[in-house]
């Protein structure tokens, strides 16, 4: 319990700025923007996260934005959207969450929008989550967890400097409900 009263005393960055993007938390307001890009996305997004296989409208968008919301400030989750900088473009969404303040340990999650992929833009946030869990929240470990088959996302946690530490076998179910394996990468900063 003290661990996570210490992290109600933290300084968060609402907003993160890279060579390309600017990642803000996520927040009231931003739902039918949301809702649009995970449109856009949805047949890449559904082979992978099983939110995405009923594409959110935009009032279950912005109900999802305002709880992000309020679990940021409970420091239960840190939710942003990345925005390309050149012209303001919602181009994905992520954060670090199943966070334990005990250790402190953080997973970080992402989805970039189909029609701004391949372009590194999730490896360029993955990296701007990293520090900011390192020098601002004080992580000892951070985590990246992927279902087996996806290579996109296996590829953005190695390019970002995280190491397999194995194959969860039937560890989770796919968007389909089946079991499937997943990936698990680390970076271990104590």
């Amino acid at each position: 319990m003290t661990a996570i009263l210490e992290a109600l005393l933290l300084d968060v960055p609402e907003e993160i700025g890279t060579e390309r993007l600017v990642l803000r938390a996520t927040r009231a307001g931003m739902g039918s923007t949301v809702a649009e890009a995970v449109r856009e996305s949805r047949k890449e997004l559904e082979r992978w996260m099983a939110w995405a296989r009923n594409a959110r409208s935009a009032s279950e968008s912005e109900r999802h934005c305002r709880e992000m919301q309020l679990r940021w400030y409970a420091r239960e989750e840190f939710d942003f959207c990345f925005h390309r900088r050149s012209d303001g473009l919602l181009v994905g969404k992520g954060g670090l969450h199943t966070i334990d303040w005990a250790v402190p340990k953080f997973e970080i999650g992402y989805w970039i929008r189909s029609s701004c992929t391949r372009q590194g833009l999730a490896t360029e946030a993955t990296l701007a989550l990293v520090e900011l869990a390192a020098r601002r929240l004080g992580a000892n470990r951070i985590e990246i967890t992927s279902d087996a088959r996806n290579a996109p996302s296996r590829r953005v946690a190695e390019k970002s400097g995280f190491e397999l530490e194995g194959v969860r076998r039937s560890s989770r179910r796919d968007a389909h409900g089946k079991l499937a394996d997943s990936c698990m990468y680390a970076r271990v900063l104590a």
